[in-house]
């Protein structure tokens, strides 16, 4: 992989966090505690809440788990280990890099 393609990769990795850190600023409402107020609230509209409560924490625990991805792509970038397949050593494909940055394995080596 040439230095241009790893900048382009890099881009696109620093703009992928940007905009998943952003997602999470606007979601923490949503993992908030549901108020069990029978007064204000109807028992439908708690489980709906409750629902929705949990479908939001786990959004959280999805961008978590791809903001580490990131880290460890970058991480690999820097340290010259970046494009390579973690199982069959061999380098993995700049069109499948440029789909999922973060991607550890050849297509060979997830298919089989």
């Amino acid at each position: 992989m040439n230095n241009a393609e790893n900048e382009q990769i890099k881009q696109k990795l620093f703009d992928l966090r940007a905009a998943l850190q952003e997602q999470e600023e606007a979601a923490k409402e949503a993992g908030q505690p549901v108020e069990l107020d029978q007064a204000r609230v109807g028992r439908l509209s708690r489980m709906d809440a409750m629902q929705s409560q949990q479908m939001a924490l786990e959004a959280a625990r999805r961008r978590q788990g791809q903001l580490q991805k990131i880290s460890g792509a970058l991480q690999r970038i820097e340290s010259g280990e970046y494009g390579s397949c973690f199982v069959c050593d061999e380098e993995i494909p700049i069109r499948r890099l440029l789909v999922d940055p973060t991607s550890t394995r050849c297509v060979a080596c997830v298919e089989g």
